[in-house]
């Protein structure tokens, strides 16, 4: 039978080695608190020798092992907290031919993890299917027995799990885990468990044949997923976050390869470190990877062949970084309190969503606005950026951003530390002379229609710094990319400062933008290509230090766009404006001050094609008139 705890008047205590190994104390009514107000609470350890099931309103504390023996069932409903003591011999585990229902919901997931500093066991199963240790094999922790050849083996469900500060030293070479399985079969259920803080993996696979989905797992000082004996099932979902450094991995393999199937695992640091780690003869099948700010992608330890990790359809590839727009959102795991900090970018933006100006957000991967989607940031927004080519903000396609800066209060994208970052990625449907659906010549993004008067939203006093993280020897980003962005997008009030790559680079399209101040970038401060054709009005380039490419570069096509109200000042000397090929503008209101070339036709171009103050340019021209445009007038980015 099953046997429920009751609300007693009494205290009550059952001996350890008894059939519930539950001592409580509550009360004789329906309340779920005491006559003091306090909520009842009720020791858990020893063995479970009948079904028994956990009241939700009682506050737990595990002092011991508690084990559910074979034959019988522990089940805990939705909203229950089991608090643990620390050491290793507290944990729960479930034997062999034993089982486990964790019956967790998003609004009440159930709680496991000390009260004081220091680490638990965690929760172990014991299972019954097929690993390469053997049948009724020794697990590495209180000699508990596992193993055996039902690879369709029930040891029961798991859902709606979180798991803190797991992995008590059990000697010097080994630690429990957040959720360690052994030999678990494919006929258990494990789906939506979160495991945080801990010493040791979050997860770890000894062997079997079970599934796992909707994994959250946040700084762990091992491995976030680990598996060895012979795995082969299947890891559907799972999120990885490392802001901690001195991690292992997000994933460590050992031993043969049994070909686990991983779909849709991202992992993101914001501290380096090793992301995939294949040891032995070791592999999986991998599909939907995204992997941000590690320094070493893959890492074959003993040399395994690459051809045992499948990932995305191809052999393993070490020179590949596999970043790119998560393929797990942060926010599939809002039951989890606190999952990422609440202040973690990254991800996929797939429904209408509003940052909060009074919290200071991290971007440490890719951010991607989806089709269909918009991203609003209010006035005073600040965004800490990683410093990697797989940190940026890509507004995709038929996505929009609202970027509602003020003069007293503008949205700030910048590094937490040196280095430069991304930037901010706009793609249209506009006509651009690449075409339509073009490739970009980053993270493969997808641009260019026919629709002139595409709107990817609006961005009003936005400051962005040291932007132009290096793609390859021929590319890097900029701090804003405009690939083919229509008319119907307004660009008001943008600052660039500092960075290795250009201000703005416009790839076709027909935007406008109106009151632009860019301050030392290394290459271009305005520069376009594939035919824009929109209207820049109210622009100041000021040139402090020396080795930039030009204050304006054209390229491509000549669309004859409008440059309305232009000054830059060098302090430095340099080139002034470049056109190439056969590109050109019609430009009023040009003040040029210290460059030592004015005008560079780069390819011979016609000056035709440059129209300055209503004639053709004129390369005896210094165009050293009066600022057009003053720098206070952008007093609001200085700082």
């Amino acid at each position: 039978m099953k046997k429920a705890i009751k609300h007693l008047s009494i205290f009550c205590s059952i001996a350890v080695l008894s059939m519930t190994a539950i001592s409580c104390s509550s009360d004789d009514d329906s309340s779920s608190s005491d006559d003091d107000g306090s909520t009842p609470s009720a020791e858990l350890n020893g063995m479970i020798t009948e079904d028994t099931t956990l009241d939700s309103s009682v506050t737990y504390n595990l002092t011991g092992i508690l084990s559910v023996e074979e034959g019988n069932k522990l089940t805990i409903p939705a909203g229950t907290t089991i608090n643990t003591g620390t050491g290793t011999d507290v944990y729960l585990v479930v034997q062999k031919g034993a089982q486990i229902d964790i019956q967790g919901t998003a609004s009440a997931p159930v709680k496991m993890g000390p009260t004081t500093a220091g680490e638990w066991g965690g929760v172990v199963i014991l299972g019954d299917a097929q690993t390469t240790a053997g049948t009724n094999a020794t697990a590495e922790v209180g000699g508990l027995i596992y193993g055996g050849n039902n690879s369709s083996d029930d040891s029961g469900s798991i859902e709606y799990l979180i798991i803190e500060q797991s992995g008590a030293q059990i000697n010097a070479d080994s630690q429990y885990n957040g959720l360690t399985l052994y030999a678990v079969g494919s006929g258990t259920n494990i789906s939506n468990i979160a495991i945080l803080n801990g010493t040791d993996d979050g997860i770890e696979f000894f062997g079997g044949s079970v599934n796992a989905s909707n994994v959250y797992v946040e700084n762990l000082e091992d491995d976030a997923i680990d598996w060895t004996e012979g795995w082969n099932g299947i890891l559907t979902n799972t999120y990885v976050l490392h802001s901690e450094g001195d991690f292992s991995t997000a994933i460590e393999a050992d031993g043969v390869n049994n070909d686990p199937q991983i779909v849709n695992f991202t992992a993101v640091s914001q501290t380096g470190g090793k992301a995939l780690q294949i040891k032995a003869q070791s592999g999986a099948t991998i599909t939907g990877l995204s992997l941000n700010g590690y320094d070493t992608t893959l890492d074959f330890s003993d040399g395994g062949p690459l051809a045992n990790v499948y990932i995305n359809g191809e052999i393993a590839d070490l020179a590949n970084a596999y970043t790119g727009p998560a393929t797990v959102n942060i926010e599939d795991f809002a039951w989890v309190a606190n999952a990422g900090s609440d202040n973690l970018l990254n991800g996929s933006i797939t429904s209408d969503r509003t940052l909060d100006a009074s919290v200071t957000y991290n971007l440490q991967g890719i951010l991607s606005i989806e089709n269909g989607a918009s991203l609003t940031i209010p006035a005073g927004t600040t965004i800490e950026t990683g410093t990697r080519t797989d940190v940026y903000i890509a507004v995709q396609k038929g996505g929009q951003i609202f970027i509602e800066g003020t003069e007293s209060n503008p949205v700030v994208m910048a590094p937490s530390s040196e280095g430069t970052w991304g930037g901010l990625l706009l793609l249209g449907n506009a006509v651009t002379a690449a075409g339509t659906n073009v490739t970009a010549e980053v993270g493969g993004l997808i641009y260019g229609g026919d629709d002139s008067t595409d709107n990817s939203g609006s961005i009003e006093y936005l400051i962005i710094k040291q932007s132009g993280a290096q793609i390859n020897a021929d590319s890097q980003y900029n701090g804003l990319t405009l690939y083919a962005v229509g008319s119907g997008t307004t660009i008001n009030n943008v600052a660039f400062i500092g960075g290795e790559d250009d201000g703005i680079e416009f790839f076709g399209g027909s935007v406008n933008a109106t009151n632009v101040y860019v301050k030392d970038l290394q290459d271009d401060a305005i520069d376009w290509t594939e035919g824009w054709n929109g209207t820049l009005t109210n622009t100041y380039v000021l040139h402090t230090e020396s080795n930039f490419s030009t204050a304006l570069e054209a390229d491509g096509d000549n669309n004859n766009p409008t440059i309305t109200n232009f000054t830059a000042v060098s302090q430095a000397g340099g080139k002034a404006l470049q056109f190439k090929a056969q590109s050109g503008a019609t430009i009023t209101g040009l003040s040029l001050t210290g460059y030592d070339t004015t005008i560079d036709m780069a390819d011979d171009g016609p000056l035709s094609n440059v129209q300055i103050e209503g004639e053709d340019a004129s390369l005896l021209m210094d165009y050293s008139l009066p600022a057009t445009v003053e720098a206070p007038a952008f007093s609001w980015a200085f700082n």
